[in-house]
């Protein structure tokens, strides 16, 4: 039986799915999937639930997978919302709670047109369903995870989907076919503390780290490449947790984020961070050292026929022709990258991670449309 994508959002809605929490998404999942002819495996790790699935049509062909996530961010101040998060309430043609956007849409609607496909019984091919509870936490053990079992147990896909919210303002507008890399550097300064009075007789590591910082900041990583936008670097925090006015401090912290384009690594970021810190702190008695959390490596899937057959089902629901972009922050493809040519698509992300995060109803039946055209697309090759 093909579930109706609506009601599906609205019973994954009600499940309380707040990182790491599942709240019983994933098992309804795993029962609407089984049910409809697909194995179902469950891959939990860490405490996380997660979920392959996987059908396959009599003649082997093309293996189209998909990825996506039910777990949620948290709602924040709960009397800020005008509608209850987990209520799923629809009211005029939108649909209001948390993970409305970010992607509980999603996942229900590829769930109903890949049902509704396998329905019409294709003669070749195979569809791999695949979600995790851990994208909006840590993301340690949820679609890496999934990753993992797959290799072990020699599940492959020639190509991915996922379906986070990618359209700025049009349903329709924009296709991801990359994403930026994510780097954060904690950088700590250790002199010796000392009386304001007499400053000869400590060393401060304030201008030592602020020099360093001023170094990192006025430097331009690059000018963008032929698919990324510019490289950035920000400067989000500086503590000393000094209380003293007259006491010198011995140690200082600031935190810096770089989202870098394919013109850069992480390794290569890491060596100019430490030859800038070897620079500003040169002779002064003061030590600079940094830890380093890597979110993820810039990528790009090249544009071409997976891309373009996404393209042409997009705009042939919509009328609308979408770019091609690689703008944002980090998701759960850039772990599938490194198995398949993956690509991002999915609804109009405004109100994502907000209060009364919600979604038109007629969105959720216009990507269910989409995701069934990609589909069948996609096995008819």
């Amino acid at each position: 039986m093909t579930p109706d994508p609506i009601d599906l959002t609205q019973k994954l809605i009600r499940c309380a799915s707040v990182t790491p929490e599942d709240d019983g998404a994933i098992p309804l999942l795993a029962d609407i999937l089984a049910g409809a002819g697909f194995r179902v495996e469950r891959v939990d790790r860490g405490g996380i639930c997660n979920l392959f699935a996987r059908w396959d049509a009599p003649e082997p062909g093309p293996v189209l997978g998909f990825n996506g996530h039910t777990d949620v961010v948290p709602v924040g101040d709960r009397d800020a919302w005008r509608h209850d998060p987990f209520g799923a309430e629809i009211h005029g043609d939108v649909l209001f709670g948390r993970g409305a956007t970010d992607m509980k849409s999603g996942v229900a609607s590829f769930v109903a047109a890949a049902c509704r496909i396998i329905a019409a019984q294709p003669a070749k091919g195979a569809i791999v369903i695949t979600i995790t509870g851990d994208e909006e936490g840590s993301a340690t053990d949820g679609t890496a995870a999934i990753l993992d079992w797959m290799a072990a147990a020699g599940e492959g896909m020639d190509a991915c989907l996922v379906g986070e919210p990618t359209c700025p303002e049009t349903m329709g507008e924009m296709i991801k076919v990359g994403r930026r890399g994510s780097m954060t550097a904690y950088l700590e300064a250790r002199g010796h503390q000392g009386h304001s009075a007499y400053p000869h007789r400590a060393k401060n590591p304030l201008p030592v780290l602020v020099r360093c910082l001023d170094r990192l900041a006025a430097h331009s990583l690059d000018d963008g490449t032929a698919h990324f936008d510019p490289s950035t670097l920000a400067i989000t925090t500086i503590d000393t947790g000094n209380p003293a006015n007259n006491v010198i401090p011995a140690e200082a912290r600031a935190t810096v984020n770089i989202r870098f384009n394919d013109a850069h690594n992480s390794t290569g970021l890491k060596d100019w961070i430490g030859a800038e810190m070897a620079a500003a702190s040169d002779g002064t008695g003061v030590a600079l050292s940094a830890r380093f959390q890597v979110s993820g490596e810039s990528f790009l899937t090249p544009p071409g026929a997976f891309s373009d057959m996404v393209a042409a089902a997009v705009h042939g629901e919509t009328g609308v022709k979408p770019v091609l972009s690689t703008s944002g922050g980090a998701s759960d493809a850039r772990f599938i990258r490194a198995i398949c040519p993956v690509v991002e698509f999915g609804l109009v992300g405004k109100t994502m991670h907000q209060v009364d995060e919600c979604v038109p109803v007629g969105q959720i039946t216009q990507l269910t449309e989409i995701y069934a055209r990609i589909i069948h697309d996609f096995l008819q090759q």
